[in-house]
């Protein structure tokens, strides 16, 4: 299938990104903002920390770091992908192909013109920053759509932090061209195989999303005295 592309200008190509224990995106009048996946970690760490003390450090850095490898490949191959590149399955390991495999239905029936993918967004309204994952007509709407991988099928109520990124990155689009993108997709695929979409409409999220930013300036002050 070959999609259609309607680029839209952000008046700049790429923003410059600063790895650390908290990677910042510098804007082009040179702000730095925290990346919106800094600020929602903080939904997890308890989570995440209970978890790691549970399975030991050494299998979570194993599981974490396979995951992280696995996400990286669906992600490269998907956007070669959405792109028409005629060459997208080269060299990609049959895991990987399979993981598009099963996205391929939902993308083909449901996804009409791709904006842009692996976007370079920030907002001075919100002081975040990011990159999101593409932004396009998903049945038939403006919408950011953000891919994800998972070992075990999810309950929608276990996505808050997906959510929360994705209404970050709608605001961060319209302030930067003028176009609502009022639809937020999930696209996760799961290893049992086959892929889950969840969608929310961005209204639902922003309350939310403004009370993550705070929680996340909070507990930084709080660090800091």
């Amino acid at each position: 299938m070959n999609y259609i592309h309607e680029k839209i200008d952000l008046g700049y190509e790429t923003l410059k990104r600063e790895d650390g224990e908290k990677r910042r995106y510098v804007t082009p009048e040179g702000v730095a903002y925290p990346s919106v996946t800094t600020v929602t970690s903080i939904l997890n760490e308890d989570k995440i920390a209970k978890w790691r003390a549970k399975v030991g450090e050494e299998e979570a850095n194993k599981i974490g770091h396979k995951a992280a490898t696995r996400g990286t490949a669906v992600h490269t191959l998907v956007e070669k992908y959405l792109k028409n590149d005629p060459d997208y399955a080269e060299d990609v390991l049959p895991h990987v192909m399979q993981s598009l495999t099963n996205m391929k239905p939902i993308l083909e029936k449901r996804m009409n013109i791709v904006y842009d993918q692996e976007v370079p967004l920030y907002s001075d309204y919100l002081k975040l920053a990011g990159t999101c994952d593409c932004a396009c007509k998903f049945d038939n709407v403006n919408s950011i759509v953000d891919f994800k991988t998972s070992r075990f099928p999810k309950k929608k109520s276990m996505l808050d932090h997906y959510f929360i990124q994705a209404c970050a990155y709608s605001i961060m689009w319209e302030e930067r061209t003028g176009m609502p993108m009022p639809n937020l997709v999930i696209i996760m695929d799961v290893d049992n195989g086959r892929a889950l979409t969840y969608k929310e409409h961005r209204d639902n999220w922003t309350d939310k999303l403004h009370e993550t930013i705070e929680l996340y300036h909070k507990r930084n002050r709080q660090k800091v005295i």
